[in-house]
């Protein structure tokens, strides 16, 4: 992989936030990811926390074992290293099953409108993409998905809802991504998921990781329904595959 020239710089007391060129590409994150992977490796007692989206990668430390300068030093020549310039991750595939039914995407009649294709059209589009996850936030579980058509780039909404539903599958701008609970929100919807992205009692709350990728499969309403059941049962098993 690239080298790529980084910025290290404070970010309160005790994390240090480094930063690649700021362009949204998948060789940086890509670079990200497998810098990540490394510390990680090395299991550094005095590192709490690695967090990662786009084109920066934020450290919490712990400031009283640890010095600013010292931990900038230790990443710089982790980085150098030549094994950090090897894929030492798997990326996987997740597949999504969603619901694009009006009742789910509300937003479909509206941008059909707007965008002046068909219903169907905007479905399949939206469907046939393999996204990249290029972060996690605003909330836990909510995927950032680049790699939407540019057919179907559209404005945010003027004004957010107060309330989008849990699993709700929206697009913004030029990114799509899924609202794991119910929360405020300015993307268009355009379906639903019955599962759950981010799960506090799972072991891992959220599977799915910046760099993997999600691909969308249409189901039918009873599907929906089905799935849902399988969910609450704690029987659904979400399918993926590793590249």
């Amino acid at each position: 992989m690239s080298t790529f020239k980084l910025t290290y710089k404070p970010f309160g007391e005790s994390a240090i936030l480094i930063e690649w060129p700021q362009i949204i590409s998948i060789d940086i994150l890509d670079d990200i990811r497998n810098f990540s992977f490394i510390i990680n490796k090395l299991n550094l007692k005095y590192i709490l926390e690695i967090n990662f989206v786009y084109s920066s990668l934020l450290i919490i430390y712990k400031s009283n074992k640890i010095k600013y300068a010292d931990l900038k030093k230790k990443l710089q020549f982790i980085y150098n290293e030549k094994s950090v310039k090897k894929n030492n991750f798997k990326k996987t595939i997740w597949e999504i099953p969603v619901c694009y039914d009006i009742e789910f995407g509300i937003d479909l009649p509206f941008l059909s409108l707007q965008k002046k294709i068909s219903i169907e059209e905007i479905i399949s589009t939206h469907s046939s993409s393999y996204y990249t996850v290029f972060g996690v936030g605003f909330l836990p579980g909510f995927l950032y998905l680049g790699g939407l058509s540019k057919k179907l780039h559209f404005k945010r909404r003027d004004t957010p809802r107060l309330k989008v539903p849990k699993g709700a599958v929206a697009i913004g701008g030029n990114q799509t991504g899924i609202y794991p609970e119910i929360s405020p929100g300015g993307w268009h919807i355009v379906g639903k998921t019955p599962i759950s992205i981010f799960d506090i009692h799972r072991k891992k709350p959220c599977l799915i990781m910046p760099g993997d990728k999600v691909k969308f499969n249409p189901i039918s309403k009873g599907e929906f329904k089905s799935i849902e059941l399988q969910v609450e049962a704690g029987m659904y098993k979400l399918k993926s595959v590793d590249k």
